[in-house]
């Protein structure tokens, strides 16, 4: 009789045992269900308008600056080049945010809305002539907007600085996220990039570029035709129909919770290995501490092993009797309640932090690279505007339309690469990707180094025409030129793209641990930002001492006076020393060693993906 209660209690908690177990299997039913293709056109078209809203609205602004703000050439092109960095910087706040706490769904949607509220105050700046200096289309003598104006221009380009900085680092992360890596076809490659992936980023990028063109074939000519206001109006417009796309798929993401904030974790890393820095290493590293149970939701895709290098950090690792892991454990399943990670961390973690250091001199190579070409685009479409731009006797391409071409050469060669490169560089490497992506960064180096001094020779021979038709001394004169010999250098620049900045994005996203993603994609943006910065100080240093207003490299208003090709040599010349700490950097990188769950065996199959083999190395291609 009294054993009767007990059963009925072991029956009823048998029950809710299997009442839980089949609520896991179902959610985690659900879960699968999520992601996939199908939520990708809802992604890129958020991206596709969002991208064509922020090139309709930078791409042509230095005209704006000039021609409606009467802003001198320098103080214009050092504008945009520092808001550029700015917004290249924010997303770091932005990553930091996705992945700590609100996720990369809802920072992608209030960040786009936040954009849009700077597309919509520059917008209205632009309707009202209040907001603009009186015109002056001789550029002699101008009178320069006014703190008020410049005030509201700096404003709403805070506001698309904020918002690009919540969009720019989750939006490639999060459709990534949406797709499945961990297929049955295992890729053994030093990056361990799967086809997939590959594939993606080069599609993503793909994308985009069709989404640029579109801007700057219609976008510009709206601007120099119609009028800034609905020149500026149909990114805002654009932009707030890309907020719409992406939250209508809303029901179909797949959303992976925040890890915490990745600062916090490196930081527990370092300051445990320092409060360590005594302490005696094992003499096997399978004592070093590690907590699968606290790792799961920064280790879903795999868990990182230990590797030789940066031993100082395998400090934080080392278990002490003072960490009294055991009793710890008793009191959690975990550990994790009463555990200090301040004073004790995982492998995990500690090779989050090593994972980030190796990329650290592989990243800061792009900083030199957008130094050096930061002011390009400015400094093109002043030439353009010096040239012959008729395409037929009754048209005319506009100067900021000349981006086409770079766009069209990236939107023809990402497909060539992957129908006719990958194949031919596969049958010599052997590898599915046909080069690494350290390999495919170093080609784009030398390819932005080759478009420089393009572009330097171009500018020789502008001006020399210039000077044969005594042309040099009228700033608004039409020098009887080609402006399609500036086509050749944007041809370049459009192949780097291919190689560089697709090569870059992709070692990121690979490289890094799979719970800062978003930060290491914010990366690629901070690089960008630094280097516009770097640039800025150098454009200013070379107009300051570069000579009088008649010798200056960078003159205000009159180009043809300038010594611009000067400026090209110097950039080239960074670029070739840049090049040079690159290969060496690239010749000794070790990518990250990977333990893998395969899913075809459901989790009870471990893949070693050492992604440390001969083809990790740059002399490789």
């Amino acid at each position: 009789m009294d054993l009767k209660p007990e059963m009925q209690s072991g029956t009823i908690k048998t029950m809710a045992e299997e009442n839980v177990k089949n609520d896991d299997i179902m959610k985690t039913s659900k879960e699968k269900k999520l992601g996939g293709i199908k939520t990708l056109p809802f992604i890129l078209a958020n991206e596709m308008c969002d991208r064509f809203a922020s090139s309709g609205f930078h791409s042509n602004m230095i005209t704006y600056l000039t021609d409606e703000l009467n802003l001198p050439l320098v103080k214009a092109s050092n504008t945009l080049a520092n808001f550029s960095g700015t917004a290249s910087i924010m997303p770091l706040l932005g990553a930091l945010v996705a992945d700590s706490f609100a996720g990369r769904f809802w920072t992608i949607t209030v960040a786009s809305i936040i954009y849009e509220l700077g597309l919509m105050v520059i917008t209205i700046s632009a309707v009202f002539p209040s907001f603009r200096p009186p015109p002056c289309p001789t550029q002699v003598k101008c009178k320069e907007a006014s703190g008020s104006q410049l005030w509201i221009l700096y404003f709403s380009l805070l506001l698309t600085s904020l918002g690009s900085g919540g969009i720019r680092p989750c939006v490639v992360t999060f459709a990534a996220d949406q797709l499945n890596y961990k297929n049955k076809t295992k890729v053994n490659t030093k990056s361990g990039i799967n086809i997939q992936k590959w594939n993606f980023f080069n599609w993503y990028y793909f994308c985009m570029i069709v989404a640029t063109l579109a801007a700057l074939t219609v976008v510009v000519y709206v601007q120099d035709h119609v009028g800034w206001g609905w020149g500026l109006g149909i990114p805002t417009v654009a932009m707030a129909l890309s907020v719409v796309a992406f939250v209508i798929g809303s029901p179909l993401y797949k959303k992976l919770k925040p890890g915490g904030s990745p600062l916090v974790r490196l930081a527990q890393v370092i300051v445990a290995a320092f409060h360590k820095r005594n302490a005696q290493f094992p003499h096997d590293p399978k004592l070093l501490y590690e907590n699968p149970q606290l790792d799961a939701a920064i280790s879903v895709h795999g868990k990182l092993l230990n590797t030789n290098q940066f031993r100082w950090f395998d400090r934080a690792a080392i278990v002490l009797a003072t960490d009294n892991i055991e009793a710890n454990e008793e009191k959690e399943e975990d550990g994790s309640a009463h555990l200090n990670l301040w004073r004790l961390s995982t492998v995990h973690r500690v090779e989050e932090l090593k994972s980030m250091v190796r990329m650290l001199p592989i990243w800061a190579a792009a900083i030199l690279l957008v130094a050096s070409s930061s002011h390009t685009h400015s400094f093109t479409i002043q030439q353009a505007r010096s040239m012959d731009r008729h395409i037929s006797h009754s048209f005319e391409i506009e100067p900021a339309s000349l981006q086409i071409f770079g766009l069209l050469t990236t939107l023809l060669a990402l497909p060539l690469y992957e129908r006719l490169f990958v194949p031919l560089a596969r049958r010599f490497t052997g590898k599915p990707s046909g080069i690494t992506c350290l390999q495919r960064m170093g080609v784009g180096f030398a390819i932005n180094i080759l478009a420089t001094f393009v572009a330097s020779f171009v500018e020789i021979k502008r001006k020399s025409v210039a000077a044969h038709h005594n042309l040099l001394d009228d700033p608004k004169a039409v020098i009887p030129i080609s402006v399609f010999w500036l086509v050749p250098q944007a041809c370049l620049h459009g192949l780097c793209e291919v190689f560089m900045h697709v090569g870059h994005l992709e070692f990121l996203y690979d490289q890094s641990p799979e719970s800062m993603r978003s930060t290491a994609a914010a990366l690629n943006w901070i690089a960008i930002g630094i280097g516009s910065y770097i640039g800025t100080v150098i454009v200013t240093l070379v107009h300051k001492y570069s000579g009088d207003s008649t010798r200056n490299w960078l003159p205000d208003r009159n180009l043809n006076r300038g010594r611009l090709e000067y400026f090209y040599w110097l950039s080239g010349g960074i670029q070739v020393v840049n090049l040079i700490y690159y290969v060496v950097c690239a010749r000794y990188y070790t990518y990250k060693p990977l333990e893998e769950v395969s899913d075809s065996c459901e989790g009870e199959e471990v893949d070693l993906a050492k992604e440390k083999s001969p083809s990790s190395q740059m002399p490789d291609a």
